[in-house]
């Protein structure tokens, strides 16, 4: 053991004591007995933790994704395709009609957060991961879900469905006119997809305590636009029909479940970053849409580039939601989807 994985684990040794001391036990109940919930320093304790042992998470991890692999014989309909682009970022395609979820190709550094650099949307990154795109969904606006947007859209010309947040992002940039503010579970279509959004809302990523970046997103010029100021705004579940089949996108891992109505999905792509901060948070969304399949997404390290080889976003525990997905739905699938490779 050398000098730094030593001092890594003397660490987390030291630290392991707060995520016993800071953890608030839930009541426990058939449906939620075992489950835990950590307080702000079991949270601090369980980061440290992670970094004394991130290669071997991440090497779990790994061998995790290669086992939830997509099946050989693809479960969708015929004519359907599916294409995760990174992050909660999907390609939906179906009778020569493209929808997108949450498209994000740029992929500023981590240099780039901690220095508030203004990152533009890149033409390039556009050009080469962004085939078609006769509308564009977003959940939220978080430079990871909504950066790429505007782009795309003066790119193809394409309408874009959202946030108020959002509709102030398109006029940002000129726009205006490619905004459709949504309404709650009014229905939308586009060529063969029919979808409606759903009242959300976004993990409590700060400890736990908090969400980053709340709020609406408020600046008056595009040269204001570093990534802390792309502003979450309203929170939304994406529901899909297509095809016959019944889609749910969850971007971010939190939810309300007296909003969602959409019981019995055909495929649920579920937002798994965050989720620790969240109690619960697996078997409660599992329990309200009690999906047939469930895809996980946003579990990839964002900073680095689409074309980079993946990592797993810190503390992300790929491994640790496969468990949680099988306790909480015993016989539904769990998959996983390689970058850029349409199913």
């Amino acid at each position: 053991m050398g000098a730094g994985s030593e001092s890594k684990w003397r660490i987390a040794k030291a630290l392991a004591p707060l995520v016993h001391n800071h953890v608030v036990r839930r009541p426990r109940s058939p449906a939620s007995a075992g489950s835990l919930h950590l307080g702000p320093l079991g949270h601090l304790a369980a980061g440290a933790a992670y970094l004394a042992t991130a290669r071997r998470q991440q090497r779990s991890d790994q061998t995790t994704a290669t086992q939830l692999a997509w099946p050989t014989v693809s479960p969708l309909p015929p004519g359907l395709e599916l294409t995760w682009i990174g992050t909660a970022g999907f390609r939906i395609a179906y009778q020569g009609t493209v929808i997108w979820i949450d498209p994000y190709v740029t992929r500023l550094s981590f240099g780039s957060l901690v220095r508030r650099r203004i990152v533009p949307p890149s033409a390039d990154a556009v050009a080469r991961w962004i085939d078609r795109a006769d509308a564009v969904l977003v959940g939220h606006t978080h430079f990871d879900h909504a950066l790429d947007v505007p782009e795309i859209a003066r790119r193809f010309g394409c309408p874009v469905y959202g946030s108020t947040s959002l509709a102030h992002l398109m006029q940002l940039h000129g726009l205006a006119e490619r905004a459709v503010v949504v309404e709650p579970r009014r229905s939308y279509e586009v060529g063969p997809f029919r979808f409606h959004f759903v009242p959300s809302v976004h993990s409590k990523l700060q400890l736990g305590l908090g969400i980053p970046y709340s709020g609406e997103l408020t600046c008056d010029h595009v040269d204001e636009l570093i990534p802390q100021a792309y502003k979450c705004g309203q929170v939304w579940g994406i529901a899909i029909e297509v095809a016959g089949w019944r889609l749910y996108h969850q971007g971010s891992a939190d939810l309300l479940e007296d909003e969602i109505v959409d019981r019995g999905v055909d495929a649920f792509l579920c937002g798994i970053s965050g989720r620790r901060f969240t109690p619960r948070y697996v078997e409660r969304v599992v329990r309200a849409l009690d999906p047939k399949l469930i895809v996980a997404t946003h579990f990839d390290d964002f900073f680095r580039p689409l074309d980079a080889p993946s990592q797993f976003s810190f503390n992300v525990n790929l491994t640790g939601f496969a468990d949680e997905a099988h306790r909480a739905a015993r016989d539904v699938p769990v998959h996983t989807l390689e970058v850029g490779k349409r199913v």
